[in-house]
């Protein structure tokens, strides 16, 4: 996949990148398009779902998580322990 396509990716916000990863997905499914454009529009999908995967984990590393104390009354907020 040529370096600019990536890049162009890379740039996408994850609403953008999910919504050209179902026209991707319907395009293919209807199994009209040529070979060689399937293989190209395939690997296009694959940098579209690395890249929504990315951005739903960093989305995830922001959120907070209530605690509580001993007794179950919130005390405050941490960061999400993501892996």
């Amino acid at each position: 996949m040529a370096e600019n396509t990536l890049s162009d990716v890379r740039k996408l916000s994850f609403e953008r990148a999910i919504e050209e990863l179902e026209l991707i997905v319907k395009r293919l499914e209807e199994g009209k398009v040529p070979l060689e454009e399937s293989v190209a529009i395939y690997e296009r999908g694959e940098a579209l779902k690395r890249r929504c995967e990315e951005l739903l984990r960093q989305a995830e590393a922001r959120v907070e998580k209530i605690t509580t104390d001993a007794s179950g009354q919130p005390r405050g907020t941490e960061p999400l322990d993501v892996e």
